[in-house]
């Protein structure tokens, strides 16, 4: 293990925190508030069009601290290794993570190897633990969403779900639909400089973008009407839950994010994100938390929560 870390993983991420090789690290936050999330990344398989689970974990780490509207800039990697695993495949997703966290601009100044017998950990685990400056005093949280409220998705949605189904169940589509998988903190970032008062910010991903707004309607207690002829879908990626079964509202994604801000405030908004970015929906008056959809056909439906996962091991 000594050897592994010594050799493969510390000389990758190498920065005075890490290189320390202490219990923890000690690094410096200016920002009197900041913001902590954690989360752990089990997909299958390992590799996906558009990405990797080392990709991923970075992505999905520093775009957790970007819906706190926080500046990502530290996380912590533990793997969890099955016996047997190829060191190819450790060593491309090791370089995966170093280039992602370069580009994401988050330092990696701390870690953990573990390995477990062959069959407990279906190739590779990642857990992930990040750190961002907080350096505006807005509350962006549900609880800050209200009445009048524009509903704006930065792109299309569904892809990352179809992508990793695609690979897992070994189906070719006319054209090849590659996850959107990136991240997120540098459009935040130029909300932010442009003083845009956000009031809610969320990314689409285990549930997709109708879990994300039912999960919000209730923290904020109010009603959300979207309009489906407003929300971007491609057309490969529409015929595939087409033919799977899958509703694209519920489709996992995993470089697209929802911001909720004053009506006034949605063509400033619309302008910073450009052209991939629409106008989805309104926050309604309402004493009761609920989603509606206006659906092509010009009818309305409740959209509520899925009973269970339509794409298990997503991410």
């Amino acid at each position: 293990m000594n050897e592994l870390i010594e050799k493969m993983i510390a000389p990758v991420f190498a920065n005075p925190a890490l290189l320390k090789a202490h219990d923890g690290s000690v690094v410096n936050v200016q920002s009197k508030k900041i913001a902590m999330t954690t989360d752990s990344y089990v997909i299958h398989p390992l590799f996906f069009p558009g990405g990797d689970i080392g990709s991923l974990a970075v992505h999905g780490t520093v775009n957790d601290l970007a819906m706190c509207g926080a500046k990502p800039l530290y996380m912590s990697v533990g793997f969890i290794l099955e016996e047997g695993l190829p060191m190819e495949t450790l060593w491309q997703v090791i370089r995966s993570i170093k280039e992602a966290a370069q580009k994401s601009g988050i330092q990696i100044v701390t870690g953990d190897t573990k390995v477990v017998d062959k069959g407990k950990a279906d190739g590779i685990f990642i857990n992930t633990t990040g750190v961002g400056a907080v350096e505006h005093k807005l509350d962006i949280s549900p609880q800050s969403v209200k009445k009048g409220d524009a509903i704006i998705l930065s792109g299309d949605i569904g892809r990352h779900g179809i992508a990793i189904m695609a690979v897992r169940e070994g189906l070719e589509f006319e054209t090849k639909i590659e996850s959107d998988s990136a991240p997120l903190w540098n459009p935040i970032k130029d909300l932010l400089k442009k003083n845009i008062r956000i009031h809610c910010l969320r990314d689409l991903t285990r549930g997709g973008l109708a879990s994300a707004l039912v999960e919000i309607s209730k923290k904020a207690n109010v009603a959300i009407q979207i309009d489906e002829r407003a929300i971007p879908v491609r057309e490969d990626v529409k015929g595939a839950c087409e033919i799977l079964g899958f509703d694209p509202l519920y489709v996992a994604n995993e470089g697209r994010f929802i911001c909720f801000v004053d009506g006034k405030e949605k063509d400033a908004v619309l302008k910073i994100l450009g052209k991939s970015a629409s106008l989805i929906g309104t926050v309604m008056d309402s004493k009761t938390s609920k989603v509606t959809l206006k659906s092509f056909i010009g009818t309305t439906r409740i959209v509520d929560m899925l009973s269970g996962d339509q794409l298990p091991r997503i991410c």
